[in-house]
């Protein structure tokens, strides 16, 4: 694996990314699984309590009933990372499609809201292509999660959590 280096930013660039997206409505703030928002989203910050009225309003604003991936969709996502992947030469070292998120552990020359944008737009354009997704918005929540991965060690625990800690396999 290549060691850090510096892009033409000169911005220093991670052996690779923890790239974590998840789809439209499946995780609002105030849900019992606690969530992060743009006030506390601070390394090492709790995460916000369960909020029912929270979690009502954020129901309420919702422009699209929240997008699950079926098995369809899941393999629609799979060609387009794998095709982002190939086509901009970044080394996709794991990934894992559930039915309300992505995980992918890339290695890219790239900024990391780069990849995360890359491989959102493509997931979409293969979800469109394979006519699993025919609205004019994106299937996916705003933002993402761009984990920096700086050491060996941390590849390879990223590509274990993903391959590994996210349940059972889906069908």
């Amino acid at each position: 694996m290549p060691h850090p280096h510096f892009n033409s930013d000169n911005e220093r660039i991670s052996l690779a990314y923890l790239i974590t997206f998840r789809s439209y409505g499946t995780w609002l703030h105030g849900d019992e699984r606690g969530s992060v928002d743009r006030f506390h989203n601070v390394y090492g910050t709790r995460r916000l309590p369960v909020n029912r009225q929270r979690e009502q309003y954020e129901q309420r604003l919702l422009a699209l009933h929240p997008v699950r991936l079926n098995s369809q969709r899941r393999a629609a996502v799979e060609k387009g990372i794998r095709e982002t992947c190939a086509i901009r030469k970044w080394r996709l070292l794991a990934f894992n499609i559930r039915t309300n998120h992505v995980h992918a552990v890339v290695s890219a020359n790239s900024p990391a809201w780069l990849v995360l944008n890359a491989l959102k737009a493509n997931a979409t354009r293969s979800l469109r292509e394979a006519g699993c997704w025919r609205n004019a918005r994106s299937p996916w929540a705003r933002r993402g999660s761009k984990r920096r991965l700086w050491t060996e060690k941390q590849v390879s625990d990223a590509v274990a959590y993903v391959l590994y800690d996210q349940g059972e396999p889906l069908p």
